[in-house]
C-alpha cells in the first residue's frame, strides 16, 4: 500500500505494532460515538490487530485505510480511509459504486487541523489517479466533521439515508 505526504503528515499503512495506539483511539466514545449506526469502543489488543488486519484488506491502485502519522517525528494521530461506501439496505445497486472518505483521530490531535490536511492529501492522490467523485458522510451531529467536509470544498447535498442504515449528512467532492 502507498504512503501519502503531505506538509506535516505521512500516511501509512497501519503497521501491527500500531495496535496499542489503535486500541486507546477507538476505546474512547468521544472519538468512536460518531462511528456507524451502532458505535462501540474497541475492549482489546487483539480486537485493535483484528481491526488492523481488516483496515490492510482495502488495498489497490486508489482505496486504503491510513495510519495518519506526523511527518516530523511518525507520531500516530489518526485515522483515514478512502474506500466504496455500502448501501443502505433496500438500496438500489448496480450504478457506480459511489467511494467514501472518512478520518477519525485521537483527541490529542484534534484542533490542529490534521483531519483536513490528511483528507485533502489522499483527495489530491485519488483524483489524480483517476477517481472522478468521493463523498463523505457524516452523523448529523457531528459538527467537527461537517467542518472539514467544507474546508475540504466539499458541496453538501443534504441528509440522506442511502448509506450505512442511518441518516447522515452527505457531503461530495468531484475531481477538478
Amino acid at each position: 500500500m502507498r504512503t501519502i505526504a503531505s506538509d506535516r503528515l505521512l500516511l501509512r499503512p497501519w503497521r501491527d505494532e500500531d495496535a496499542d495506539f489503535l486500541l486507546d483511539l477507538e476505546s474512547r466514545w468521544e472519538v468512536v460515538r460518531f462511528l456507524g449506526a451502532q458505535p462501540t469502543i474497541m475492549n482489546s489488543r487483539e480486537d485493535a490487530l483484528a481491526s488492523i488486519a481488516r483496515r490492510r484488506t482495502i488495498d489497490d491502485l486508489i482505496h486504503g485505510i491510513w495510519a495518519i502519522t506526523t511527518a516530523a517525528d511518525g507520531r500516530l494521530v489518526g485515522n483515514l480511509l478512502l474506500k466504496p461506501i455500502p448501501l443502505s439496505a433496500g438500496e438500489p445497486a448496480g450504478g457506480p459504486t459511489d467511494v467514501e472518505i472518512g478520518w477519525h483521530l485521537h483527541p490529542d490531535a484534534w484542533g490542529h487541523g490534521y483531519a483536513t490536511e490528511a483528507a485533502a492529501a489522499v483527495l489530491e492522490d485519488a483524483f489524480s489517479r483517476g477517481l472522478t467523485r468521493v463523498v463523505a458522510v457524516t452523523h448529523p451531529d457531528n459538527r467537527a466533521s461537517q467542518a472539514v467536509c467544507r474546508r475540504l470544498g466539499m458541496t453538501h447535498l443534504g441528509r440522506t439515508t442511502r448509506y450505512y442504515d442511518m441518516p447522515n449528512e452527505l457531503f461530495e467532492k468531484l475531481a477538478s
